[in-house]
């Protein structure tokens, strides 16, 4: 297990970084008194180099922090994606880890196979849900503030359910249970697990423990109810008809629904909100849509014709760091520069750090969609695993729903700015606004 507490030397085998403030909970500590992982790591980083560790409970880290550091290490023929692993680990799941390489990429392209499937069997659900959204927006007055993190993940949670797991989730209830369990375990894992605080907190491990076991009930459930059925419309669907045990069918739905959801969710936020901020992107999206679509809704096949899309969602990933933090262990013993890295070592990309580093991106903290007119900047996102065959199917999922969010928007209203709001991330396992993020909307003319 990636995060488990192990025994080992004291020595995290020369590579610079913090000696362990405690000796049980290594630099635990340190990561609750930088706010975040994300925040120790760029402090870390900032100290040390882009190569460096610390300690993890009972066990030496070793964190890379910039894309040349990342480009040793990332094998592009790796069958597991590094987020999904964290994210098993994190739920103490074990299928699809340790396998061995065959099953591993029957696996991954299973998963990707359910992903594009569902996709092209629920493309008119997912517009219908959109529309609903956008109606709703269309009818507030000029001056309404409209709370983007509660309306867009409500549509999140709403799109990931139905095309996950099945027309069960068309009512409200479903979702609304679904929901309430997603964020006791999302918290946790994005937090409590990562700086330690929810193993002192019986209270808190607790709540967390029921909503798993729930939320495990119910996926389980679902399994139940769709075994059998001719038609494939939903993810479940597709893992269903493969030769995956009933235990590693729910497990597979349950890290894509967790973290479809937030993904997803985010990821339309943080865009609806960058492109409040720029008229100038705003019309230069209006203007794809009128070339490649005409009068025609958006469509799956013609999404990728939408580049200047493509690049909206890139920079908003970028600029947001919408994913700061994946991990892999070290199968085998690996060297990064000058440095070993020691077989069964927790590496973790930095991605946070390296998505702002001021040596691979130009005005990093400038959100500019532009960026990724040059071949330099897409070839390190795709490497950083944010696009191509390297992006985990969450993302991809995300990238459609944003799309169609976003294209949908910005042919009926214009987006504006609330004036004096300071919109700050909170920087877990998937960046998220601390509080929720207004805009104000007006209709085209």
């Amino acid at each position: 297990m990636l995060w488990e507490r192990q025994k080992t030397s004291r020595s995290a085998s020369g590579i610079p970084g913090l000696n362990p403030t405690e000796e049980k909970d290594g630099n635990l500590q340190d990561i609750v008194n930088q706010g975040s992982l994300h925040e120790f790591l760029a402090s870390l980083h900032g100290q040390f180099g882009p190569v460096a560790s610390f300690w993890f409970g009972g066990r030496p880290v070793v964190s890379l922090g910039s894309v040349d550091q990342l480009r040793q290490h990332i094998n592009p023929n790796r069958t597991t994606d590094s987020f999904e692993t964290m994210l098993k680990s994190l739920l103490g799941y074990q299928s699809g880890m340790g396998g061995g390489a065959t099953e591993a990429v029957m696996r991954k392209k299973l998963y990707e196979s359910a992903v594009n499937n569902t996709l092209e069997e629920n493309f008119p659900l997912l517009l219908k849900l959109v529309e609903e959204l956008v109606g709703k927006w269309k009818s507030f007055p000029k001056d309404q503030h409209t709370p983007l993190c509660a309306h867009l993940l409500g549509l999140a949670m709403k799109a990931v359910t139905q095309l996950a797991l099945g027309d069960r989730f068309r009512n409200d209830a479903e979702v609304i249970g679904f929901r309430k369990n997603h964020e006791a375990i999302w918290s946790e894992i994005g937090k409590g697990y990562l700086d330690g605080s929810m193993e002192k907190s019986p209270i808190r491990k607790d709540h967390y423990e029921s909503a798993l076991a729930e939320m495990e009930t119910v996926l389980m459930s679902v399994a139940k109810d769709r075994k059998g059925q001719r038609s494939q419309t939903a993810f479940v669907d597709a893992l269903l008809q493969s030769n995956l045990t009933e235990r590693q069918v729910m497990e597979d739905s349950m890290v894509f629904t967790l973290a479809g959801c937030v993904i997803t969710a985010n990821l339309c936020i943080w865009a609806v909100h960058f492109l409040s901020t720029s008229e100038e992107v705003q019309e230069k999206l209006h203007q794809e849509l009128e070339d490649v679509l005409g009068s025609e809704p958006v469509s799956l096949d013609k999404i990728p014709q939408l580049r200047y899309f493509q690049q909206v969602l890139n920079e908003t990933v970028r600029t947001a760091k919408l994913t700061p933090i994946a991990a892999q262990l070290q199968e085998n013993e690996g060297k990064v520069d000058q440095h070993i890295i020691p077989k069964e070592t927790l590496v973790i990309y930095a991605l946070g750090v390296v998505l702002q580093d001021a040596d691979t991106w130009n005005r990093p903290y400038k959100f500019d969609p532009d960026r990724f007119t040059e071949d330099s900047a897409r070839k390190s996102f795709s490497l950083l695993g944010f696009s191509g065959n390297q992006a985990c199917p969450e993302l991809r999922f995300a990238y459609t729903v944003a799309t169609v969010v976003l294209s949908t928007v910005v042919r009926q209203l214009k987006l504006h700015q609330v004036k004096g709001q300071v919109v700050e991330a909170r920087s877990e396992l998937v960046s998220t606004p601390k509080d929720d993020t207004w805009i104000t909307v007006s209709r085209r003319s």
